[in-house]
């Protein structure tokens, strides 16, 4: 019983440190679009990707480094951010590739209607 102890609280810290990490980058973009009050902030989907693939890197990483430890419900729940953090991201990614190409087939359409 003992042993698991610093296993579980080792899981408990890495896991709220993420969590805080992305609630403070969180506010930190919503302060940038309240400073512009609610316009566009330059770069902010990057920005997000940038960290959530960061963060999923850095979450299977510090899993990864847990399995040789011994560590294993720590290791588990760095797996279980990592995997959030990269469906997170996929979802992300995905939306705005989805807008890009819908706005390239709009710009596509009205360069064609223009033509004729």
């Amino acid at each position: 019983m003992a042993t698991w102890v610093p296993d579980i609280g080792l899981a408990v810290l890495l896991s709220g440190f993420e969590v805080a990490a992305l609630v403070v980058f969180l506010f930190h973009e919503g302060l940038k679009q309240w400073a512009t009050k609610g316009g566009t902030v330059p770069g902010r989907t990057r920005r997000f990707i940038l960290a959530l693939g960061l963060g999923a890197a850095s979450s299977a990483l510090i899993g990864f480094g847990l399995s040789g430890a011994g560590l294993p419900v720590a290791r588990a729940s760095q797996a279980v951010m990592a995997l959030l953090l990269a469906l997170l991201l996929v979802l992300i990614a995905g939306h705005e590739g989805y807008d890009r190409l819908c706005t390239y087939r709009l710009r596509r359409r009205l360069r064609r209607n223009r033509r004729r």
